[in-house]
């Protein structure tokens, strides 16, 4: 899951930051469930997946890792990319890495009676674990240890941590091609 980089090209607006946090967590057609900002953040997340997908450096990504992978390599790239973000986050904001998960962790926990169950079960662990550890690539090869074995079929994630390691330099090179354009598309957006 690429939790990091949905929160950081969120913006600085609390409710779209919660809406794009909720995306992985909300399917089907969207109503009038959730107030305005928040259902702009959940458009935000769908919108950014879909960009993600078609844009060239993520596209490269996807084809730098085995096809053994399967559809799992776009699921690869996302955290990956989480990687990337996390351990040159300095790179990417002049925030201190932890005061930015501290603030996104405050700020969803504010919210924390309109997110999904799912998401509010999990809160503590992705901002106190997950995000943290995303930093290492070890912390990578844990995270997607326990996707794999959640999935509940056979998968090829838990192997995703070598994909990383072998082809570290290219996609650190994909990936920072990759957000300043994300940055400048969410920018169109939410400006909008």
């Amino acid at each position: 899951m690429n939790f990091l980089a949905h929160l950081y090209l969120s913006g600085d607006d609390p409710e779209i930051l919660v809406g794009n946090m909720m995306g992985d967590f909300v399917k089907g057609v969207l109503n009038a469930s959730y107030p305005p900002r928040i259902t702009k953040g959940l458009e935000l997340h769908r919108r950014i997946d879909s960009f993600a997908g078609r844009h060239p450096s993520f596209i490269a990504s996807k084809r730098r890792i085995s096809s053994d992978y399967g559809h799992y390599r776009g699921v690869l790239v996302d955290l990956y990319y989480d990687h990337f973000l996390a351990a040159e986050w300095e790179s990417f904001s002049d925030e201190p890495f932890e005061l930015f998960v501290a603030k996104a962790w405050r700020i969803m926990r504010e919210h924390a009676e309109i997110l999904p169950q799912r998401l509010r079960a999990r809160l503590e662990e992705i901002f106190t674990q997950w995000l943290p550890s995303y930093r290492y690539v070890d912390g990578v090869d844990a995270v997607l240890r326990r996707m794999a074995a959640r999935v509940g079929r056979p998968n090829p994630l838990d192997g995703g941590a070598a994909e990383l390691a072998l082809h570290y330099g290219e996609l650190r090179g994909d990936c920072f091609r990759f957000f300043p354009d994300a940055r400048r598309y969410v920018e169109e957006i939410v400006g909008a």
